[in-house]
């Protein structure tokens, strides 16, 4: 199960390096640039891709303005995965390497491990990779990690991906509780939604379906909480998925058209009408 298109987007904010010392202007431009950061990333998070993608190109802009590279490299990282969920790969993978290269250019080994582990994430999620050899690469780069904490969360949930690749279904689940450990401390209750829905990904694939169903329903419960719309629509989804695995399609029709309203509530028709094509069909 998938709970967005492509790759989640974690929201990538904490630690930002202090305003460049120059004139009003520029310590606007870099205001103007965190503002349109954080509207992309939660764009992002509420599934609206094309507009994170126009607001992600005027933080762009403005974090170039303001040649901040610490905030440089935080949209390329952010524009990066945007890029993914809109299936272009190539771009995307672009932006991860000028997020390490200017990384690596002002020698901040902490971003740059950062950086290591989106691109991670966007091989391991891509498909052809090798989970163990990711895996033990976000192992050393969280090591590199002192004060970005949704970084740190996001490697434990790279390194949760790629133990249940590895079909080893104990430490893919604690990996993903390490990081929702993270998240609900620092409030970030919609990630801790996405960490209950890969949890659910992990039992069900491991044929724990009652157990999926548990998580989905504490996903569900993050999600109402802070009224993430696209959120329950893609809960609901996934819940309908489980049951239908579980042979119990009267249950999963049910979920699909719970989750086809709400996408409907939301205007997302495209979204609604791929449910409803699940309803009454065939596992």
């Amino acid at each position: 199960m998938v709970k967005y298109a492509g790759v989640v987007l974690l929201l990538f904010l904490a630690g930002c390096s202090s305003a460049p010392k120059g004139p009003v202007e520029t310590r606007s431009q870099r205001r103007m640039a965190v503002t349109q950061l954080e509207a992309a990333n939660k764009a992002t998070d509420r599934g609206n891709y094309s507009e994170a993608f126009a607001l992600i190109n005027e933080a762009q802009r403005f974090a170039v303005s303001a040649d901040d590279s610490a905030l440089i490299i935080r949209v390329a990282l952010s524009r990066g995965n945007i890029l993914s969920y809109l299936n272009r790969a190539v771009e995307a993978q672009a932006a991860f390497d000028g997020a390490l290269a200017e990384a690596d250019r002002i020698g901040d080994t902490e971003l740059a491990a950062v950086s290591r582990i989106y691109t991670a994430r966007r091989r391991l999620l891509g498909g052809g990779s090798n989970a163990e050899e990711l895996r033990d690469q976000v192992r050393k780069d969280l090591s590199l990690i002192k004060k970005e904490q949704i970084a740190l969360a996001l490697g434990w949930t790279v390194i949760g991906l790629a133990e249940k690749e590895l079909g080893r279904w104990d430490d893919a689940e604690r990996g993903i509780k390490n990081a929702q450990d993270i998240h609900i401390k620092g409030g970030y209750l919609e990630l801790a939604a996405y960490d209950w829905y890969l949890i659910a990904s992990i039992r069900s694939v491991s044929g724990q379906y009652q157990g999926a169903l548990n998580a989905l329903e504490e996903a569900l419960s993050y999600d109402r909480r802070t009224e993430n719309t696209y959120g329950l629509g893609t809960d609901w989804k996934a819940m309908g998925d489980v049951y239908k695995k579980a042979g119990k399609g009267p249950a999963a029709d049910i979920a699909y058209r719970r989750s086809a309203d709400i996408f409907r509530s939301i205007g997302m028709e495209k979204d609604a009408l791929e449910v409803e094509e699940r309803i009454g069909a065939d596992s």
